[in-house]
């Protein structure tokens, strides 16, 4: 079932990337990659990686609250381990089953537990970034495009940390110690990712709509969360083209811009592959 899963997921990413260069005039294409500016890619790596440094952080917080005591630099290379089997394995156990795995031989704090933290870090983040994307979106074009959506879009920016704190209090009572923090760590990551964004779209030899841009490329990480594709690979690109479509852009610099973040995700991701012979040491800290 695995393989199929695998399989199928693999089809869909190609068969969207195949869709994908097909609108667009690839020599385009390669011309805005070819120009780029290295440095302000170099910052959105480093921006990109810091978040990642926080999201481990706010994993950590939550393996605390079921008595594990990491240390941050284990908490982090573990984290890396995890986006490694993540990205560049994704038909095995997967990142978060790795941690699940290696945490639970060496703690067993429970199977359950785990994979409910596991799940809470997942959900502060796309909480998130659903309230950045609402955010956004009413300083977009878009919101003129749909003014229907504005007042939904208000309501729900409203209600959405509300709900999640009052959901997460009441079905996962276990994990409250450190809520504040874990919440706005959530805030935090995405934040350095949509800075991350910024610098990518400055490495672009094109003007372009920033707010919309980035409006679009929250978006587009919405839809890069569900499970269909590997690692977001041609759902992202779809969203792009279809997005900068709506408002009679060149889809072309929405593309090269998803290429160069997957890139810098995909080498961010690599550097787990310097951890895996080691991922996980006892401390002192160990209870």
């Amino acid at each position: 079932m695995k393989k199929i899963k695998l399989a199928i997921k693999i089809f869909l990413s190609l068969a969207l990337l195949w869709f994908v260069l097909k609108q667009i005039d690839l020599h385009r294409l390669l011309e805005l990659l070819r120009r780029c500016d290295p440095w302000w890619l170099i910052i959105a790596f480093v921006l990109y990686n810091l978040s990642k440094i926080i999201a481990s952080f706010r994993l950590n917080y939550y393996f605390k609250d079921l008595g594990l005591r990491l240390s941050e630099w284990q908490a982090l290379r573990l984290y890396y381990v995890g986006m490694f089997y993540n990205l560049f394995l994704p038909g095995g156990v997967g990142g978060d089953g790795y941690k699940i795995y290696l945490l639970q031989k060496h703690h067993s704090p429970g199977y359950k537990p785990l994979v409910a933290a596991t799940l809470l870090d997942r959900l502060s983040g796309l909480v998130a970034l659903l309230f950045l994307a609402g955010m956004l979106f009413l300083f977009s074009s878009y919101a003129k495009l749909f003014s229907w959506l504005v007042w939904l879009d208000i309501v729900c920016l409203v209600a959405l940390y509300p709900i999640f704190l009052f959901l997460h209090t009441k079905l996962f009572g276990r994990f409250t110690t450190y809520l504040w923090q874990t919440t706005l760590l959530g805030l935090g990551v995405q934040l350095l990712q949509l800075l991350s964004a910024y610098a990518i779209i400055q490495a672009l030899p094109a003007q372009v709509p920033i707010v919309d841009f980035l409006t679009l490329f929250l978006i587009s990480s919405v839809v890069a969360v569900l499970p269909l594709t590997i690692g977001g690979v041609g759902a992202r690109e779809f969203t792009f083209l279809y997005g900068m479509k709506l408002l009679g852009l060149d889809p072309s610099s929405g593309i090269a811009f998803s290429f160069l973040f997957f890139l810098i995700s995909a080498l961010s991701s690599a550097i787990g592959i310097f951890f895996i012979h080691a991922p996980y040491k006892r401390s002192i800290r160990e209870m």
